[in-house]
This record gives structure tokens, sequence and C-alpha cells, in this order.
């Protein structure tokens, strides 16, 4: 099944909830639709179903024009961060109903390893009330992971699970979606999300979609700054500096030596991810020195706040560190894991990266 939005926008009053956008999300495959809260996610994803009508433009499905046609007449799968069941119905009666619709044999089996991979085996002769919420979530999952849709639209369905469960489900659901042939749309907000779920991704913010293509391109060479922001968990390093004859300047700090277009020149800005920051120094780095405003562990990271002469800077540190308030530090990065971003905030240099990397 081939999914196309055609030049499509939605407004409600005098609001514009989506500006004029036009996708084809990978046939087969997961594209994940990546912004902050209220960046366009759940209106596009509306579209997509069928359960509005965008203002102008087109909703296609294999060439055919469908945007008028109502969600009961589309094999579709949906489900919202709200979880939706069957009240009167038990966990098992809730996951087979798309199984007894369409008449199928094995319904029990199937469900049973839906329930397994999701972890609710164990709650299959309850009804939804007897749950958690996030136990009621992975019902609504697994019913519409049995329901086989062509066109699957996930929206952000893990957001009410707990930090352990989350992490083991995504990789669950990779490995489900690897072996199914659905299109596959998921939203979320989380950059890391995006990156284990692999596949394709359109960054969205602020009702406008700024970027489609394989993830892997997208996060290494994002084409604008409010991409390369979207898109990076902690937020990029971001330096103000000044472009000239293929260096860079940076406001109140050293010099950086680029592979900069000669079209490039004037105010830039500087991104270093987190992860290219280190308190080990390697051959040909650049040196900041700072003190340590915050340090935090998250998993098995450390995350260092650092107030430097070209602003604050957070490096992201594998395994566990421990740092005084207030101490002196000095952070390395190398000149080659530089983005640049132009006077007009488009990329303009990105850190060389492999296909599959």
């Amino acid at each position: 099944m081939q999914l196309t939005l055609e030049r499509v926008t939605k407004k409600v009053g005098a609001h514009t909830w989506l500006y004029e956008q036009s996708i084809v999300p990978k046939s087969g495959a997961v594209t994940v639709l990546l912004g902050a809260t209220q960046a366009g996610k759940t209106s596009l994803m509306r579209l997509m179903a069928g359960l509005d009508t965008p203002s102008t433009g087109r909703v296609l499905v294999d060439g055919k024009d469908v945007t008028g046609t109502p969600v009961r007449e589309r094999n579709v799968a949906m489900v919202y961060q709200q979880f939706i069941n069957y009240p009167s119905l038990k966990v098992f009666d809730n996951i087979a109903s798309p199984l007894k619709l369409r008449g199928e044999s094995n319904i029990e089996a199937r469900v049973k390893a839906l329930a397994d991979k999701l972890h609710i085996g164990m709650f299959l002769d309850r009804l939804p009330a007897e749950l958690s919420g996030g136990q009621q979530q992975r019902v609504a999952l697994a019913r519409a992971l049995a329901k086989n849709a062509p066109l699957m639209l996930l929206d952000e369905p893990l957001v009410n699970l707990d930090y352990k469960l989350r992490e083991g489900l995504r990789e669950e659901l990779t490995q489900l979606f690897a072996t199914g042939d659905s299109t596959v749309i998921y939203a979320t907000t989380e950059p890391g999300e995006a990156l284990l779920l692999g596949g394709y991704t359109a960054v969205m913010d602020a009702g406008e979609l700024l970027q489609y293509g394989p993830t892997a391109e997208v996060f290494h060479a994002p084409q604008s700054l409010r991409v390369a922001r979207a898109f990076s968990d902690p937020p990029m390093n971001l330096l103000a500096g000044t472009a000239t004859a293929g260096r860079v300047q940076l406001a109140g700090g050293p010099a950086l030596t680029l592979a900069l277009p000669e079209s490039v020149s004037g105010p830039v800005t500087v991104g270093l991810r987190a992860s290219a920051l280190n308190v080990g120094a390697g051959e040909g780095d650049i040196a900041l020195s700072g003190k340590v405003e915050l340090a935090e562990i998250s998993g098995s990271d450390t995350f260092v706040h650092v107030d430097t002469a070209v602003g604050e800077l957070v490096a992201q540190l594998t395994g566990v560190h421990r740092f005084e308030l207030g101490a002196a530090i000095t952070l390395y990065f190398s000149a080659s894991q530089a983005y640049v971003f132009d006077a007009s905030e488009k990329l303009a240099l990105a850190p060389a990266w492999r296909k599959g990397s």
C-alpha cells in the first residue's frame, strides 16, 4: 500500500495546525514523525487515518483519492497515547476482535503470541478496568498489531509506560515491524526512539514538515538548524561564530579550520552534539575550559553541563563519572565533528558519516 499526502494543510478557525506539506511514506517501512508537543504529528496522522479532512490538498492510497473517505471505510489501525479499549471485553477478546471480524483461524495462538511479546499474557482473562494505564496501553497496541492493517498509525504508543518496559518494548516493536508488511507511521517526541526504530524519519516543528528521509541521513545531515535542534537529545550545543576563508572564529573562543564551501562567510552557527565532547584529549583536539555547573547520570551515561567562554555546553560521557560543582574542567572536541549552519540557518557543513552507521 502506498500512502501519499499531496500539499495538505489543516486550519481550524483562524489557526493553522498544518502548513502546506507533501509526504510519501516508504511503503512497507516504518516512518517516524519526530517533533515536540504541538509540532503537528497527531494532526497529520488524523489526515492519514481519515479522522479529519485536510483544508486543502489530497490524501491518496495507491493513487486513488481517498481525501473524503471516512475512517470506517479504510483499513487502518491506530493507537493513541490515550489508550482506547472495549471496556466490557476481556483482554483476550479485545486483542482477538479484529481477528474474529476477519474470520481468521488459529486466533488463540495469535493472541497469546502477541500478548507474550507485550508482557500482558497473564492478564488475558481480566477486564481493561482491572489493569494499570500502562497495561491497558499494551492491550490497545496488541489489538492494533493483531489487525495487521496495511496502514498502522501509532501516536506515542509507549509514552505511558515505565522506562524499563518502554526500552524493552521498543526492541520488540522493531522486530515486529521488520517481520510485517504494514506501512507504519510512528509519532514520538524522542530522537532516541527514532534512531532505534530506524527506517525513515519526518521531522516536524510548529505545523511544518522540515525534512523527510532515511533516519540516519536526517540525523547525520540535518538540512537546517531547526532540524538539528529537533533531532538531538540532549539538545545540540550551538555556538556563534564568524566564517572567513575556511576558518570559523568562535565568539569568545578558538578558531576552527574547516572545509567550508567558499560561498559561506560571515555569521554562522557551529553545532556540536553532546557526544562529540570529551574530557580526554585526542590528537589535534580543540580545548574549551570552564566550570562544572551540573552533572547528572541517566542510564549508563553522565551529562556534564559546563560554563565556558563560548557559552554553556553539555557533554555526554559514557559511564558514570563524578564531578564537583564549580570545579574547573576542560572539554575537548575534534573540528571534524562540527556542524556549521550559515546565516540563513541552512546546513553548510556536516561531519563525514558512512551510510549504515
